[in-house]
C-alpha cells in the first residue's frame, strides 16, 4: 500500500467517524420509535418536527410527546437567546479592546497579557461556571441567567479577540499615522479607519460568540442555578434513564439544515461578488 493510497484511507475513516453520527441522527428523527433507533424500523414519522406546532390535544394523545413540556422547552430556547443578546456585544466589545491593546500596545507586559486574556478559553468549564456561581453568590447575586452571563463572558470574549487581532494585524498602521499627522483624534481615527476595517471580522466574531453562548453546557450547568437554557435542557432530556426522546434528533438535524443553508448561502454571495 502506498503512503497516498493510505492518506486517502485514514481521510474517508476520518470523514466517516465525523459525519456518520449525524446521518444516523437525521435518519432516526424521522423514525416512529423512541428512544430513537436505525435498526428497528416503525415506519416515517414527521411529528417529532411537528411538535413545535401541533395542537395541544394531539400533543397529549402521543405516548411520548406528552410527557414533554412544550412551554419550559421553548423558554429555555428564549432564555437562551436573552443570555446570547447579553453575551454576543459584551464578548465583543471586551474582544475589541483586548485585540487593540496587543496590537497596538508596545510593551514587555504584552506576553503576560495574552495568556491573562486567553486564560479562560483554556480553563475547564466547570472550574468557570463554579467559580462564577461562587463569586456573585459572595455578594448577594442569586444564581440565574444574569450569573450565565457572566460565566459564558469570561471564555466567550477570547474568540472575537483573536479574530479581530488577526484583522487588525493586516491592516496598514500608515493610515491611521497618516490620520494622526493630518490632526485627526483618536477616537475619530478609530471610528473612521479602524472600526469599518473591522466591519467583517465583527460580523465573523458576532457569529461565533452567539454559537459558543447557544451551544455552551459545562459552564452554564453550574451557573444557572434554577434557570435552564437549550444546551441544558437538552442535556436533562438526554439524561432520561428510557432512552431520549426523538425531539432532539429533529432539533438536531434542523440545527445542521440551517448550518449547511448557511454555509452555502454564505459560498454563493462571495462566489456572485467574485463574479
Amino acid at each position: 500500500m502506498t503512503s497516498q493510497r493510505l492518506l486517502n484511507l485514514y481521510t474517508w475513516a476520518f470523514l466517516a467517524f465525523m459525519f456518520a453520527p449525524l446521518l444516523l441522527m437525521i435518519v432516526a428523527s424521522v423514525n416512529d420509535t423512541s428512544p430513537p433507533s436505525v435498526t428497528e424500523w416503525h415506519g416515517v414519522t414527521g411529528k417529532w418536527y411537528a411538535f413545535a406546532w401541533m395542537p395541544d390535544e394531539a400533543l397529549r394523545a402521543d405516548a411520548v410527546l406528552r410527557t414533554i413540556d412544550r412551554d419550559r422547552f421553548f423558554g429555555c430556547f428564549g432564555n437562551s437567546l436573552k443570555v446570547a443578546s447579553g453575551v454576543v456585544p459584551l464578548a465583543l466589545l471586551l474582544g475589541l479592546a483586548g485585540a487593540v491593546m496587543l496590537t497596538r500596545w508596545q510593551s514587555r507586559a504584552n506576553g503576560l497579557l495574552w495568556w491573562v486574556l486567553l486564560s479562560p478559553m483554556l480553563a475547564p468549564g466547570i472550574v468557570l461556571g463554579l467559580s462564577a456561581l461562587v463569586f456573585w453568590g459572595r455578594i448577594g447575586v442569586d444564581a440565574g441567567l444574569f450569573t450565565i452571563i457572566a460565566a459564558q463572558l469570561t471564555f466567550v470574549a477570547g474568540y472575537p479577540m483573536l479574530i479581530l487581532m488577526a484583522r487588525l494585524q493586516r491592516q496598514p498602521v500608515e493610515l491611521e499615522e497618516a490620520a494622526m499627522d493630518l490632526g485627526a483624534s483618536p477616537l475619530r481615527i478609530f471610528l473612521r479607519i479602524t472600526l469599518p476595517f473591522l466591519a467583517p471580522a465583527l460580523v465573523s466574531a458576532g457569529v461565533i460568540a452567539f454559537l459558543a453562548s447557544m451551544e455552551n453546557y459545562n459552564t452554564t450547568m453550574f451557573a444557572k442555578g434554577g434557570a435552564c437554557t437549550f444546551a441544558t435542557e437538552i442535556g436533562a432530556m438526554a439524561r432520561n434513564p428510557n432512552g431520549h426522546p426523538p425531539v432532539i434528533n429533529a432539533v438536531g438535524t434542523v440545527i445542521i439544515l440551517l448550518t449547511f443553508a448557511a454555509a452555502l448561502g454564505h459560498t454563493l454571495l462571495r462566489r456572485r461578488e467574485r463574479a
